[in-house]
């Protein structure tokens, strides 16, 4: 007795289906658990039939067929890597690979570090006029540099009786920063401190009105701490 032939749609060919040998290959390709998905194919995983091959040196080769480009890398003992597969035809670089993520991973790092950052600016519910323009400077300086602030009005003793005071001081600042900084929430009071957070405009809408020119600001600098002497 023969069995009943299996009916309904096929199945789809999804990424890492037995039904799909090159789509299987692809998925363990890009979500590779040791590389991630960022690792560039190197030496065999390589599939363009022509690349464009950059030297040891640094130098560019030329154009020539992966295997030979394959056995110029092994001939130096080094690998074969894809620094550009969407170029026509791809480039690839005979380089050591082990060095090559080291310096990917050195530069990934100084884009981190180079990454808007969130600074903080710290404001006295009792602060005169100077006093506050002081500090709406220093955000404007931070916001044009594309940082994100934070705006923190603490309260002491008996002004916690009138937040109304502290409601209308950052009022005050908030509408100074406008041209440089838009909040990301409206003041809220949490405790002792009220705090939002301001996030720069675009680029080519900033602009110093409080601060003549734009004052460098270095990794570290953070916002001095005021007195909190007898605060309880």
């Amino acid at each position: 007795m023969s069995l009943p032939q299996q009916t309904g749609a096929p199945r789809p060919n999804y990424p890492g289906s037995g039904n799909n040998t090159r789509n299987r290959d692809s998925g363990r390709e890009r979500y590779s658990r040791n590389h991630g998905p960022q690792s560039p194919r190197r030496n065999e995983r390589i599939r363009a039939i022509e690349v464009r091959v950059i030297g040891p040196d640094g130098n560019q080769v030329g154009l020539m067929s992966t295997r030979e480009a394959l056995q110029r890398a092994r001939d130096f003992g080094l690998d074969l890597v894809e620094i550009a597969p969407n170029a026509r035809p791809p480039v690839c670089r005979i380089v050591d690979y082990g060095k090559f993520q080291y310096e990917e991973s050195k530069k990934l790092k100084k884009q981190k570090a180079g990454a808007a950052r969130m600074k903080e600016v710290k404001l006295r519910p009792r602060c005169d006029v100077h006093d506050l323009m002081i500090k709406v400077r220093r955000a404007e300086n931070f916001l044009y540099h594309g940082h994100k602030i934070k705006l923190i009005l603490s309260f002491r003793f008996r002004e916690l009786d009138h937040p109304e005071i502290g409601q209308e001081l950052m009022k005050k600042a908030l509408d100074e920063l406008v041209h440089v900084g838009i909040p990301d929430y409206p003041p809220r009071l949490m405790g002792r401190s009220m705090s939002t957070t301001l996030s720069p405009v675009a680029q080519n809408k900033r602009k110093l009105v409080h601060n003549a020119t734009a004052e460098p600001i270095s990794d570290d600098e953070e916002e001095d701490d005021e007195d909190e002497a007898g605060e309880s």
